[in-house]
């Protein structure tokens, strides 16, 4: 029935390497699933800026992905409502790590400063996610360096 289940999970391969199929229809499979997605969540990883709700999300639904495959070993092995669950928590996990994939292009339409003319400005998710957490840090180290200058006289 899934001949390449959580192929889009493994998240292990990036932009410049060829894509790997991980055909994950075993217990002994998906744990190597399991592993590749909590290493590319970690910072510095394909999918790092997955917030913690989602996370949580995450694991609860790999949790119970797991216990599937601890009780029946093979997806063939299972019945018709726990391959259902098991496609349902896929899904689920899917959605999370393709909308906080570091390496999802997002291109938009905006006209440079002093231009009425548009163009297309593309970055990735990762590259706009970095450039708002150094904006708040720098913000934060400002607001800091203030606060010490009004307190130190």
């Amino acid at each position: 029935m899934l001949a390449a289940v959580l192929a889009a999970m493994a998240g292990a391969s990036r932009a410049d390497e060829p894509k790997q199929i991980v055909k994950a229809d075993n217990a002994q499979d998906f744990a190597v699933v399991v592993a590749a997605v909590r290493q590319e969540m970690q910072t510095g990883g394909r999918y790092e800026f997955v917030p913690e709700a989602e996370r949580s999300t995450i694991d609860t639904r790999l949790a119970d992905m797991s216990a599937l495959f601890q009780k029946r070993g093979t997806v063939e092995a299972m019945t018709a409502d726990e391959k259902v669950r098991l496609m349902n928590d896929q899904s689920e996990i899917n959605a999370i790590l393709t909308r906080r994939d570091s390496e999802r292009l997002i291109c938009k339409r905006e006209a440079p400063t002093g231009s009425h003319l548009t163009r297309s400005v593309c970055r990735t998710y990762g590259e706009i996610e970095r450039a708002q957490h150094d904006s708040w840090r720098y913000l934060e180290d400002r607001r800091m360096q203030a606060t010490q200058n009004r307190g130190g006289g």
